[in-house]
């Protein structure tokens, strides 16, 4: 018999595996979602919420952002490499009930709703901003967390940073995982650069949203699904800032007061690169800089690739091929050319050679869990490479870097920084410090690039104590408060072409304003149309650089013959004369952070034809100028003009807002829009921007019906004062209702470089006088020409004459006191 103890123990015994087997089934769910509110703790801006499978912190950071984090376990210290900006005191309102939690600031509602746990943004009017996907929210499976939008009506994407494809990303998915991609394809993804930042746009509403998770992380669209747009990572915790505002400038000004703006760079970077891979031996260097000169082709720089180090060992120099560096930086510093040099992380790994044995000695190289130096192959062969995420790595990085800055190098230009590795594969478990809390590299790798160039920067100003140029390939959010960027190897090809102007836009949407691509290809060789139309473009980009690879035809612009060479130098001309305008918006983006080149949508935001694919390639050059880029082999072409009124640049022929036109398009000539209202300052041309221009600072004023202010800035262009007040700064503002031009006093202990302002007036009645301070004085009838005229080296061809502006112009005194001019 069995006793009936034993046998009541034993069915308690299994009652209780079944339960705990069902809770164990429960855990072991292949999604785990965040599930119900258990509790939540109200704490002046912040709201601590322990739900039934996840912990969450909401965070009022301003009256229009706010940060969500979320885990699966109690969230750990907070870090990141992005976040710079703190939480402001907003005058939140947090309340509570059974049902939801309600968060209430000037600009912004947000509910979130208790059973289950789900998030609403919403606008003080209650209208639905955005919202998480009913149903599935937040979740996880296994470490990958994703958090699921609903997808609104008509809604729009754009950003992500370095991303191809079209303007609008919706339909589309994409991977943050930064890449070494020779030669990409125009659909390629992942290409160089991480930016987990996007803008949605529905319902004349706009909004932005930072992921901040360095894990290679994942954004839908609606690709493969008419439901949600998602995003996620394949590690680490849910953690992301939304922020809305009526205007998109203001939503990309406040995510990069938030991960930082870029530094005032130095006027020389705005100018003219010539760059190869590779130039060499100093002979060559020297030839291409005295050949600029000779031909005139205003020029600000030369870069050096890695053809100048012993065998492509970092911190060396080809003796054979550079035997006096420092003479070869004078040399070129004297005809007013700044040199930048190719730095890669890698570390050859050869007993006896100074940086390998200095950073063994430092213990400075990234690791396996064994203690064993992580090895891989670049081009100097088998490296070991530097942890920049650790204190120690970035201090012995600038210990090195000093040797070129003691050579005379002023840009760094920070490549293979993905980390690149033959074969693209390292591996998961090498080990980094990320500031002594040490992580895998699945966690570090889309940061190294940002670390490097934190590293190169500090480094840099620490030696040279003045504004150094830096340039990198692999970047994550936030490394634009150290570095420019380029987009990489791209082809010489038309759709290239077109692509590096989206791809520059949506890296401007990102914080990312001084940015650049390789002017005629880095792959190939461009037609001499394409080259053409290339460098045109290159004129209104923000880091204007001519580059290709080895093995590739000459690149120069006197390479494809005398008609290019006339072409391109008029349009590099045309740069330098705008210099006073790029210098003034380059300053606008170091502390506004609104890029000078920016898509029309984000002046535009709810015009549907600024998405459509044959305008999606148009752009703002800074609020004067719109740019229209078309393919080399395109005889005509469909332009939108937005709403307002505008010129004809080379003309001043008016153009109607709100339509859509077609063009005839010639190689000559890059189609190029003013915006009615516009101001812009004009100099005289230079050969660099070592060379002092006239004493007189052209303005030219555009006839309009919108009141404008462009904001005029100086400085000596490379030193630090202007942090403490060294600059000269003066606000100019256009009154069409009171036809009146006031140029306010100046602000900072400058004095301008300019002594007389020469006011040019563009579709203005004409007229015989101003009056200036209320007194009258003459006007000028003149013609002006932005352009010069190209040769007519082909006496039986076509020929396309300059065009030149009616223009009526008075030239002033530049006084510091308030100037007020009636039209």
């Amino acid at each position: 018999m069995y006793n009936v103890n034993v046998l009541q123990k034993s069915r308690h015994i299994a009652v209780g595996m079944l339960f705990l087997a069902g809770l164990q089934a429960a855990a072991q769910q292949p999604v785990r979602t965040a599930g119900n509110v258990k509790n939540a703790a109200i704490s002046g801006q912040q709201v601590n919420i322990t739900l039934d499978n996840a912990h969450a912190v909401v965070t009022v950071y301003s009256p229009s952002m706010v940060r969500v984090r979320m885990d699966k376990d109690p969230l750990p210290a907070d870090f990141s490499y992005a976040v710079i900006g703190q939480p402001q005191t907003s005058g939140a309102r947090i309340s509570q009930n059974n049902q939801e939690i309600n968060i209430t600031t000037d600009s912004l509602q947000v509910k979130i709703s208790k059973a289950p746990f789900a998030i609403s943004f919403l606008t003080p009017a209650g209208e639905v901003i955005n919202q998480d996907e009913p149903g599935l929210t937040t979740s996880w499976i296994n470490d990958q967390v994703t958090t699921y939008k609903h997808m609104q009506d008509g809604e729009r994407f754009l950003g992500l940073g370095e991303k191809t494809g079209n303007l609008d990303r919706k339909g589309e998915a994409y991977t943050n995982w930064n890449s070494d991609v020779f030669a990409y394809r125009v659909d390629k993804d992942p290409i160089y650069a991480t930016i987990p930042f996007y803008i949605g746009v529905h319902h004349r509403l706009n909004y932005g949203i930072f992921f901040d998770n360095s894990f290679q992380s994942d954004f839908n669209f609606g690709a493969s699904n008419n439901r949600f747009s998602s995003f996620g990572a394949r590690g680490g915790e849910m953690n992301y800032f939304f922020i809305y505002h009526t205007r998109m400038a203001d939503i990309v000004s406040e995510y990069t007061a938030l991960t930082g703006r870029m530094p005032l760079p130095p006027r020389w970077s705005l100018g003219y690169q010539q760059n190869r891979y590779s130039y060499y031996p100093d002979t060559e260097v020297m030839r291409i800089a005295q050949t600029l000169r000779e031909k005139k082709v205003p020029a600000d720089g030369i870069t050096l690739d890695i053809h100048y180090m012993d065998a492509y060992k970092l911190f060396t120099w080809n003796r054979e091929r550079f035997p006096d560096p420092q003479g070869l930086a004078k040399k070129l510093k004297d005809q007013g050319l700044h040199l930048t040099v190719i730095v890669d992380p890698g570390i050859k790994v050869e007993n006896g050679y100074h940086a390998y044995e200095s950073g063994k000695q430092a213990d400075i190289f990234v690791k396996y869990p064994d203690g064993g130096y992580y090895t891989g192959q670049v081009w100097p062969g088998w490296c070991h490479f530097p942890d920049f995420t650790s204190v120690k790595g970035r201090d012995w990085w600038k210990g090195q870097l000093k040797s070129y800055i003691r050579t005379g190098v002023e840009g760094i230009w920070n490549d293979m920084n993905e980390i690149a590795t033959w074969g693209q594969k390292m591996p998961d478990n090498v080990l980094f410090s990320f500031e002594g809390k040490p992580v895998t590299h699945m966690q570090a790798h889309n940061v190294y690039g940002l670390a490097m160039a934190k590293a190169s920067y500090e480094g840099a100003r620490e030696e040279m104590k003045k504004r150094p140029f830096l340039l990198t390939r692999a970047a994550y959010a936030g490394a634009q408060r150290f570095t420019a960027i380029w987009t990489g190897d791209n082809r010489s090809e038309d759709d290239h072409m077109l692509l590096g102007v989206r791809l520059l836009n949506s890296l401007g949407l990102g914080g990312f304003s001084f940015a650049g691509m390789d002017i005629g290809g880095f792959s190939g060789n461009p037609s001499v149309a394409l080259y053409t139309r290339w460098m045109q473009i290159g004129a209104f980009i923000p880091y204007y650089r001519n580059h290709t690879q080895v093995n590739t035809k000459s690149a120069e612009p006197w390479a494809f013959g005398e008609e290019v060479l006339e072409i391109s130098r008029n349009y590099i001309n045309l740069r330098y004369r705008l210099l006073p305008y790029i210098y003034s918006k380059i300053y606008e983006s170091s502390s506004v952070g609104v890029p000078i080149m920016r898509t029309l949508a984000m002046d535009n935001t709810f015009e549907p034809r600024v998405y459509e694919t044959r305008y999606q390639n148009q752009y703002l050059f800074g609020d004067a100028f719109m740019i229209a880029p078309f393919e080399s082999t395109a005889a005509f072409g469909k332009v939108f003009i937005p709403a307002g009124n505008w010129y004809k640049l080379y003309n001043d022929e008016p153009v109607a807002g709100n339509q859509e036109s077609t063009i005839e398009l010639n190689n000559k000539s890059l189609p190029v829009y003013v915006k009615g209202s516009s101001i812009f300052p004009m100099q005289s041309l230079v050969q660099s921007t070592s060379e002092k221009p006239t004493d007189t600072l052209s303005l030219h004023i555009y006839k309009g019906s919108d009141a404008n202010t462009f904001v005029y800035y100086e400085d000596d262009g490379e030193s630090f004062d202007y942090e403490k007040g060294g600059f000269y700064k003066r606000s100019i503002t256009y009154q069409p209702s009171a036809a009146k031009l006031t140029l306010e006093a100046p602000s900072g202990s400058m004095a301008s470089q300019f002594r007389y302002i020469k006011l040019m007036l563009h579709g203005f009645e004409q007229k015989q006088e101003l009056k200036v301070n209320g007194t009258a004085q003459p006007l000028q009838q003149f013609s002006f020409s932005f352009l010069s005229p190209i040769s007519r080296f082909d006496p039986q061809g076509s020929f396309v004459p300059a065009d030149s502006c009616p223009v009526q112009q008075l030239t002033i005194a530049n006084s510091n006191q308030l100037i007020n001019v009636d039209l």
